[in-house]
């Protein structure tokens, strides 16, 4: 553990999901790989569809409308929409399969293995502090046991534009009616939760769990007031 800031008295904890609370890089492999054959199978002109030809549909959908990518699952679900509008499916079928994909996203999504240490941290954090979780992404954690925790769950898109920004950290401080200073973020990316939450007035705990050095690591723009290598490090600090 590495101080970097003092620390002022710690009223709340929000978390990010993915890669914080649990590895999140297998899912997403399987879940990807099950949408893309998922999809090919759906409608025979997406026999031969590829996962760059969903990047291509996104960023022709971003060019068109740059704020869809605070909402990862809405980007997605008329990326999805858009290729069977290509292959001549008309607007209501179209977004009837999309739905249907989504849903098969969802279901692989959520396979999410999280570890016992995770649960312990948390079950012992709760006892004594505010719990929110702030996420960029989809994953559901009412389904992998997660959602009991925390006082709420706010998500890019319908909560406000994606982490580094400062919507959902600064509506987490409204809606737990304390000042951002008297919450710690606790996240792995040193731009979208380290960067963001302390340019939203929070306290940062950077979680390198990978062995990084901050010093170097590129993506390094503001210095988090704690360095943690393991998340139940919390549990002997707090």
């Amino acid at each position: 553990m590495l101080f970097y800031r003092a620390m002022r008295p710690v009223v709340a904890l929000s978390f990010d999901l993915d890669d914080t609370l649990y590895d999140n890089r297998l899912v997403i492999e399987q879940t990807e790989q099950q949408s893309l054959l998922f999809l090919q199978q759906y409608h025979p002109g997406l026999r031969q569809f590829q996962p760059t030809d969903l990047q291509r549909l996104r960023q022709e959908l971003c060019q068109q409308q740059p704020e869809i990518y605070h909402d990862v699952t809405q980007w997605r679900w008329r990326a999805i929409q858009l290729a069977l509008s290509r292959v001549g499916v008309n607007p209501i079928q179209a977004a009837s399969g999309a739905d249907a994909v989504m849903q098969h996203f969802a279901t692989w999504r959520s396979r999410i293995a999280v570890p016992a240490s995770t649960h312990s941290t948390l079950q012992a954090l709760q006892q004594r502090y505010l719990l929110v979780a702030i996420t960029n992404g989809n994953a559901d954690p009412t389904q992998c046991g997660l959602a009991d925790y925390f006082q709420f769950v706010l998500r890019a898109g319908p909560d406000g534009r994606a982490k580094p920004y400062q919507d959902m950290y600064r509506l987490a401080a409204q809606r737990l009616q304390i000042a951002p200073q008297q919450i710690l973020h606790v996240g792995d990316d040193l731009t979208t939760d380290v960067a963001g939450a302390l340019r939203a007035g929070l306290q940062a705990c950077w979680l390198n769990d990978r062995q990084r050095c901050l010093r170097q690591a590129g993506d390094s723009r503001l210095l988090p007031h704690v360095e943690i290598s393991q998340l139940a490090s919390l549990t002997d600090w707090l």
